[in-house]
């Protein structure tokens, strides 16, 4: 059955209707536990969608999250995805096993560079396969990317059965407008569009939502709900 990511109107949009949209993100190598804590707490009285956390936080976050409709998510590859398919794989088999419901994977952006279409697809698919059917997030990183690149990325995440194709890991420049308006178009409906990096306002938000995006990642998620529309 084809999934449908539908999009939410900016001329209908408030905080209550983008949080849904957001996954509440804390990346950063130095994060404490107590930071985990209150973004959880932020994700559950907000109803963001998820929190998207380190590996070697994800447990936390789980216990968390217990009881409640927010998604534990956590990374994959990050940040170059660079690592080997196997690694990714098995990043993926423990984080699912740890109780990640979503994977946001770091596609492998030198083999498709180098036009190596074959090892991105077959390494997406390997982290597609490990997660047991938990939603997969292509990180494309864009900024590093062509336009010609972009296109191609978006149509192997696709073929590869992952469930969202994703800008940016927030560390190499960011979402664009016209980066999430042509990844749409790409995938149509048969794939969410998660715009990442960059965002802190709550225009900023309805301009990625305007374009095409079906989620949010960013660490501004409280900002952006409770800012005035």
């Amino acid at each position: 059955m084809k999934q449908q990511y539908p999009y939410l109107s900016p001329l209908t949009a408030t905080g209550a209707t983008i949080a849904p949209l957001i996954d509440h993100t804390l990346l950063k190598a130095d994060t404490r536990h107590s930071q985990i804590l209150q973004l959880c707490t932020e994700a559950r009285h907000y109803g963001f969608a998820a929190v998207c956390v380190l590996p070697i936080h994800l447990t936390l976050a789980v216990r968390s999250l217990a009881d409640s409709p927010v998604k534990a998510a956590t990374v994959i590859g990050f940040p170059l995805g660079a690592v080997t398919s196997k690694s990714k794989a098995l990043e993926a088999e423990e984080a699912v096993k740890a109780g990640a419901r979503e994977l946001d994977m770091v596609m492998a952006i030198s083999a498709l560079k180098d036009k190596d279409y074959t090892y991105v697809q077959g390494d997406i698919r390997a982290v597609v396969r490990a997660a047991e059917g938990k939603t997969v997030k292509v990180i494309l990183e864009t900024a590093l990317l062509t336009k010609t690149e972009k296109v191609s990325a978006c149509q192997i995440a696709l073929e590869a059965g992952a469930h969202f194709v994703k800008t940016s890991t927030g560390l190499v420049g960011g979402a664009t407008k016209a980066d999430v308006r042509l990844m749409r178009r790409v995938v149509g409906e048969r794939m969410g569009v998660k715009a990442s990096g960059g965002m802190r306002t709550c225009q900023d938000a309805l301009t990625m939502i305007q374009a095409g995006a079906s989620r949010l990642g960013t660490s501004a998620g409280v900002a952006m709900v409770t800012e005035k529309i």
